[in-house]
């Protein structure tokens, strides 16, 4: 099932949660987002309203991926059917998902920061109320030394790769850009005030 599949269904069982903010972390390759979001994360960790999900992916874990859980494309598959994801899609050759519990805290009006695909966008406003969209991105030339450095690709791959994010960057709408070409301080200081205002606005919804 697409992430698209994913979302009507959903919208077929509750109406859009409103209590919080669902903040959405989308940006290419190299612009840093497991960095920022472990920035922010470690400077948060005693705020209760904010809450970072643990993605799933059928993949395992190792010292050069996000922290994450694992499920095979099996369990995967039984978690799907038994409704335990709040939100899945599909990207190079992998699976994704976020659990269901992420409902459980929007519900409750924490501020819940997650990554996840562009894919994703349309839709969240059918599950989630409010939503922020931050797009994280960097100077061309910093993502291709940062993508580089992985190892991962050749040159002509990694042309291709933003080439396609500067695409999608060009046609992303509604978003919060936030630049992270340098330290990762700048960038990482400035996401914690947007999440700041994310929770100063998740505390009115919560009052109406």
């Amino acid at each position: 099932m697409t992430a698209a599949g994913s979302i009507e269904r959903i919208m077929s069982e509750t109406r859009p949660l409103r209590n919080g903010v669902f903040v959405a972390v989308v940006g290419p390759s190299g612009s840093g987002k497991d960095t920022i979001l472990s920035y922010a994360r470690e400077r948060l960790e005693q705020r209760p309203e904010f809450h970072f999900v643990r993605r799933i992916v059928t993949r395992t874990a190792d010292g050069d991926t996000e922290e994450h859980d694992t499920l095979n494309e099996q369990a995967f598959d039984a978690a799907l059917q038994s409704g335990a994801f709040s939100l899945h899609w599909n990207a190079h050759g992998l699976r994704y998902a976020l659990p269901k519990s992420v409902d459980h805290h929007v519900e409750n009006g924490s501020v819940v920061i997650a990554n996840v695909s562009r894919s994703t966008l349309g839709g969240l406003g059918a599950i989630y109320a409010n939503v922020r969209i931050v797009h994280l991105n960097a100077a061309p030339e910093v993502l291709a030394r940062r993508l580089a450095q992985r190892g991962r690709e050749d040159a002509a791959a990694i042309e291709e790769r933003l080439r396609r994010g500067a695409k999608a960057i060009a046609h992303r709408d509604g978003a919060i850009m936030l630049d992270n070409s340098g330290p990762v301080e700048i960038a990482g200081d400035r996401f914690i005030a947007i999440l700041e205002k994310a929770a100063a606005f998740a505390a009115i919804c919560e009052q109406i």
